[in-house]
């Protein structure tokens, strides 16, 4: 075991935050903004990279892994709690928009997990959280993930959020499952993963699904999410007044709303 060992217990349904048990001198690593509270006796340091031995030990290998994580569109920092007291103490992790919070055991699922790219919330120290790049053109270009998404690697726990409810599917050997781009959240590395068009014209210009499903095919374990961020993102958008820059959806509607947009107009 090269990571740290850490116990949790997850809160709340819809809007939840994680609580990480940590034993004198351990120590875990989180997204930088992410922590909700902790107890005292706990040391917070913001790092580069994720702090791992891959990452390296000079300035040039700090860098490298911070680079790495630039790319995914997550921040230059990562943040490390450790444990400095005499006895058990506890960090809270909350996900930043509703969801659900995956806690992954690495060891038990082939000590990699590939994820999309703003999913990581937190892990214990030890696990590499780098890049994982798509070899098939395909799939970068029409995967709804692009080219790059992260890639988790270690023997330790670690903890995704995603939006919605959570599915997990696990694929037999030449088991396929066809998935709307977006809501595919991490997958183990012996998924295959490719895309594929959806058939006819009409559904794919009307169907109001896009022209493209993520093919995936076991064996292995994939997670779905019911409510990726950037489908609830475009809805509020959609929603929000034409003033305030949004599509003007429902900017028409009546009542009191309305009423006090007449008076400022």
């Amino acid at each position: 075991m090269n990571n740290h060992e850490i116990d949790y217990k997850l809160y709340g349904d819809d809007m939840q935050f994680v609580e990480v048990e940590l034993d004198p001198n351990e120590t875990v690593i989180a997204e930088a903004g992410s922590l909700m509270m902790m107890d005292d006796s706990i040391k917070m340091e913001t790092i580069f990279g994720d702090g791992s031995k891959s990452s390296g030990g000079g300035l040039m290998g700090k860098l490298m892994g911070a680079g790495k994580r630039l790319i995914t569109g997550e921040s230059l920092f990562m943040t490390t709690f450790t444990n400095e007291g005499s006895g058990k103490r506890h960090v809270y992790f909350a996900a930043p928009y509703p969801g659900k919070i995956i806690p992954m055991d690495l060891s038990e699922l082939g000590g990699k997990i590939i994820c999309q790219k703003d999913s990581f919330l937190a892990a214990a120290k030890g696990v590499s959280v780098g890049v994982e790049f798509q070899r098939k053109i395909g799939v970068g270009f029409f995967g709804g993930e692009g080219f790059i998404m992260q890639k988790l690697e270690g023997d330790g726990m670690a903890f995704v959020h995603a939006g919605g409810a959570i599915h997990r599917v696990d694929l037999q050997p030449g088991q396929k499952l066809r998935v709307d781009t977006g809501c595919l959240v991490a997958m183990t590395s012996s998924v295959d993963y490719d895309i594929e068009t959806v058939g006819g014209i009409k559904t794919a210009l009307f169907g109001g699904e896009g022209i493209f499903f993520a093919s995936l095919s076991g064996p292995g374990t994939v997670w779905i999410q019911s409510l990726p961020f950037s489908r609830l993102a475009s809805r509020v958008f959609a929603a929000a007044p034409v003033s305030q820059g949004g599509g003007g959806k429902d900017s028409g509607e009546g009542g009191i709303g309305g009423l006090f947009n007449l008076f400022n107009d």
